[in-house]
């Protein structure tokens, strides 16, 4: 027996979803419903390293085993989110049993329900059902967003074009997905995400972005999570460089922006020496854009007529600096640290050492401009004691200057 499918709007907020598989469709599925607020359980053996960020961050449980029909217990709804079509009928068996709907990845007909394509703009969200037809859905959904956005205008920076064409179609681009917020990439980032081929996305991209990418468009997961595994650079390299020689339309999404500690340099050198034609999207960067969102202006008139953004992922002790630290010590202006958390004792002693007094104002902010963004406000000489006592963890922005308390009433 057949119909047409009744939509609905869910209401997840602290009910409890099951998400079966580890990969690239749990990675673009997840955040949609971190995003909704559901008490997340995802079970399998391995995770992507975007997934298992969010489970070390404690947004989900993650239970590193196969599937049991027990893990539904007490849920309202199941994601099955595997390619083993065997596997993933057992889950859907044990949902009809317990009569709880499932979605499946791998076959549509057997699902009990469908995932629509997205589309969000500030409150409203509009949900496109194709008629099983992804691509008809995907179709409809980007014409509502282009309607919905139009009134945002044109991007009137032209973008970076480096490199001879190629014979094939193929190209990159690196595109800035800005600091967490998904509605702060640009729209032209949008836009060539919508009409992505392959997307190489990293760890700090926002995630809601990845849920709204076409169903057959190659998801490719280089995240870099601090101080853990990482996908080496030249792999990257060579990833973007095969796709793009294949014909493909690349983007390569990046945090912030692509040419801010994002080796998107690196990357379009690469492109352009094989050849491939390479469109640089700036993207909002975090340096500016979460002390923003804290309410911390990097520069404020007879506050701060300067600001330099720094990386501290190298000790200011470590023979492997660049960063004149004594030089920074010495200015009046606003001090932007990004990457510095693990480093930020070192640095902070640092530049109390070189003459910056202790009692400069200081802020940390962790994961700003998304809905679990913390601020600690603090000084220069307390700053790391304090945001250990916080726990607070990467990623996050550290501001040194009297712009930190400029705002205050």
């Amino acid at each position: 027996m057949s119909g047409n499918p009744y939509p609905l709007g869910l209401r997840l907020a602290g009910r409890r979803v099951v998400v079966v598989g580890g990969g690239a469709v749990a990675t673009r599925r997840v955040p949609a419903l971190l995003d909704a607020g559901a008490d997340v359980l995802l079970v399998a053996p391995e995770l992507t390293p975007a997934l298992r960020s969010h489970a070390d961050a404690g947004r989900l449980r993650w239970e590193a085993r196969r599937f049991v029909p027990a893990d539904l217990a007490d849920a309202w709804l199941v994601q099955v989110a595997i390619d083993d079509r065997a596997a993933a009928a057992e889950v859907s068996a044990a949902a009809a049993e317990r009569r709880i709907f499932c979605v499946r990845a791998d076959d549509r007909a057997a699902a009990t329900a469908w995932t629509p394509a997205v589309t969000r703009h500030g409150p409203v969200t509009v949900a496109v059902l194709g008629g099983g037809d992804p691509r008809r859905a995907m179709a409809v959904r980007d014409a509502v967003r282009t309607l919905l956005s139009a009134r945002k205008g044109p991007l009137l920076t032209p973008p970076v074009e480096q490199g001879p064409p190629v014979d094939a179609a193929g190209r990159v681009a690196l595109v800035g997905a800005g600091p967490g917020d998904p509605e702060l990439i640009t729209v032209k980032g949008w836009r060539l995400l919508t009409e992505a081929d392959v997307v190489v996305a990293d760890r700090l991209v926002p995630g809601l972005l990845l849920d709204e990418l076409r169903p057959d468009v190659e998801l490719v997961d280089a995240s870099k999570i601090p101080y853990g595994p990482a996908r080496a650079q030249e792999e990257i390299n060579r990833i973007l460089v095969d796709r793009a020689r294949a014909g493909k339309a690349v983007v390569r999404l990046k945090g912030g922006d692509p040419y801010v500690f994002g080796r998107g340099g690196e990357e379009l050198l690469a492109c352009a020496e094989a050849g491939v034609p390479v469109t640089v999207v700036p993207g909002v960067t975090s340096a500016i854009a979460v002390p923003a969102a804290a309410g911390v202006p990097v520069t404020h008139r007879a506050v701060a007529h300067e600001f330099t953004v720094v990386s501290g992922h190298v000790a200011p002790d470590s023979p492997a600096s660049l960063v004149r630290w004594e030089a920074l010590a010495g200015l009046r202006g606003t001090l932007v640290i990004l990457m510095g958390l693990k480093n930020l004792a070192a640095i902070s002693a640092a530049l109390v050492a070189h003459g910056r007094p202790a009692d400069t104002p200081a802020a940390v902010v962790q994961e700003g401009t998304t809905s679990g963004q913390r601020v600690l406000r603090s000084t220069l000489g307390t700053v790391a004691a304090d945001v250990a006592a916080a726990a607070l963890r990467p990623p996050a922005i550290v501001v040194i200057g009297d712009v930190v308390t400029a705002l205050e009433g």
